[in-house]
């Protein structure tokens, strides 16, 4: 019999933004947030609409300043009275639209853009969906610029770090057995602390990389990770405070039986939000297959660490890769050293057909395996359009070499640093990179392309999308990941509950079956897996 269960994909990933303007130069993140949002068009999470940009009016920059009487909540977008239909205010949760295009969304998390790509099956559409979340924000950004006074400009980066000591998310979230969730929360040892362990030691491949250090940490030239120096424990619920390593949150995403359904959500904080192709792929590829091991049965304790967080630090600060930390067996171990014990395990698990749940497993292997060899030898060349951080260090160690007035302290290293992740076209080097041939590529352009504009088909993105298409402007009550509740007809009625419970079904292919055998069209298909209206005894 299979263990485990498909490792289905999503992210949450929070954008750095910043409002310049000619008559401050601090303005709250939360207003250049909630302007970009304006830009996108979408349905609201709550008593839905359709969002027009018209329906969110700007105010003079005057209306923002001093950010200590800016209203909190905004019905309009950017101030104002919360309309006594919608709910409370959450800083944490703010206007969340779900797109009709591809199944995603976008909302304002603590005065950042927050992007959401739509549940994917695999790394390769995982990379596509990433992209195509990043480009949706980098129109959002033109359109809204463009709208801006003199003086004023919005500038958006996908990085994780502001250096000046705050942080913020680019989350992976992977659908995994209940069974596993309380292998690592309620049972902890060893499942925890292999967790754990795999984490710290992949930053080789997740981080993008900074120059120098914050929340306290030893001043470093540069390091592997922006999320690292922010990490002060190893488990917790939190995400914005004593971030823990591991992710304790319990929100399945699966309906209101997901207790009980088998099926689980692990929330994944501790990752650096990456560009290129690469790094994203393995992000996602060898996470799915490591907890695809795990539930397998894999869970060895001879790869714990003894200290994670002093790992963390220790390999972290460590660009030359030669520094060793201690596992709970007294061996002394490289992080590359470290993460070749999960390859082993991986490709015995592979072989064994545990993978089964891991598409492209044997390409994630390969890709995992070239890149820790490239890792050991020290071929930063070979890696430097796969890894955002040698990237990124190879561009800054050749602007010192050819301007000697500059060191690894320069402001102006520091602003090339940020400005490596910048979305503008024009401003950011990543792109330029990307652009001049310099990126290993995982997804095509035409890929991405359609990640933008189609929801995926094969998980039930491709039902939520349907629906919000075909209810028309007015036809959503309400939409979330596992439920969309529709607006009654004729009006005045309770509204129709759709539970998509499982992110593995109401596919295209399930719900075109289901469409044919009633002889309807794919949207009535989809109205038949409701339950009764609300209110009622189903």
């Amino acid at each position: 019999m299979k263990k485990g269960v498909e490792k289905i994909l999503g992210a949450d990933t929070e954008l750095g933004n910043i409002l310049e303007c000619a008559q401050a130069r601090v303005v709250p993140n939360d207003i250049a947030a909630r302007r970009l949002l304006a830009e996108i068009e979408g349905v609201s999470g709550f008593n839905a609409v359709v969002a027009p940009v018209s329906a969110y009016a700007y105010a003079p920059y005057a209306a923002y300043a001093p950010s200590a009487t800016y209203a909190p909540y905004a019905g309009d977008g950017v101030g104002g009275a919360a309309p006594a239909a919608l709910p409370a205010y959450d800083p944490q949760d703010w206007g969340r639209k779900f797109l009709a295009t591809n199944g995603g969304c976008f909302y304002v998390d603590l005065g950042h853009l927050e992007a959401c790509i739509p549940e994917v099956r695999s790394a390769r559409d995982f990379v596509a969906a990433h992209h195509a979340s990043l480009l949706t924000a980098r129109a959002a950004c033109e359109r809204a610029n463009a709208n801006l006074d003199e003086g004023e400009r919005i500038v958006v980066m996908a990085n994780s770090s502001d250096r000046h000591g705050n942080s913020w998310g680019g989350h992976l979230n992977v659908l995994i057995s209940r069974e596993l969730w309380e292998q690592i929360f309620e049972r902890i040892y060893p499942a925890l602390f292999v967790l754990a362990a795999f984490q710290v030691s992949s930053i080789l491949y997740t981080g993008q990389g900074k120059v120098g250090a914050e929340n306290g940490k030893p001043w470093v030239p540069f390091q592997l990770t922006q999320r690292g120096d922010f990490f002060e424990t190893l488990l917790g619920e939190q995400t914005t405070h004593r971030r823990p390593i591991v992710n304790s949150r319990d929100e399945a995403h699966c309906g209101p039986d997901a207790g009980t359904n088998g099926l689980a959500r692990l929330h994944i904080i501790f990752h650096d939000t990456t560009l290129t192709h690469g790094a994203t792929y393995l992000k996602a590829g060898v996470t799915q297959l490591v907890l695809a091991m795990m539930e397998a049965g894999w869970c060895d304790p001879e790869v714990i660490l003894d200290d994670p967080l002093a790992a963390l630090t220790v390999w972290g600060h460590d660009c030359d890769l030669t520094a060793r930390a201690a596992l709970t067996g007294g061996r002394m171990v490289t992080a590359v050293e470290h993460q070749l014990l999960f390859l082993a395990a991986a490709r015995r698990c592979v072989e064994a057909g545990d993978a089964w749940n891991v598409p492209e497993a044997e390409k994630i292997l390969a890709l995992w395996e070239d890149t820790l060899v490239k890792l050991e030898r020290g071929d930063m060349r070979g890696l430097a359009g796969r890894l955002d951080w040698v990237m990124k260090r190879g561009l800054l160690e050749r602007l010192i070499e050819r301007n000697p007035e500059l060191d690894w302290r320069s402001p102006a290293i520091q602003a090339v640093d940020l400005l490596f992740a910048s979305l503008d076209p024009a401003q950011g080097l990543y792109w330029a990179i990307e652009a001049a041939g310099g990126v290993e590529r995982i997804a095509t352009k035409g890929d991405i392309r359609r990640a933008m504009a189609k929801p995926p088909a094969d998980t039930r993105a491709w039902s939520r999308a349907m629906l919000l298409r075909h209810a028309g402007q007015h036809g959503v009550a309400s939409v979330n990941w596992d439920e969309v509740r529709l607006n009654s007809s004729p009006p005045g009625g309770a509204p129709t509950i759709i539970r998509l419970d499982d992110p593995r079904r109401f596919t295209q292919a399930e719900i075109q079956q289901l469409a044919k055998r009633e002889r309807n069209g794919s949207e009535q298909a989809v109205s038949t897996l409701a339950t009764e209206p609300e209110g009622e005894t189903s």
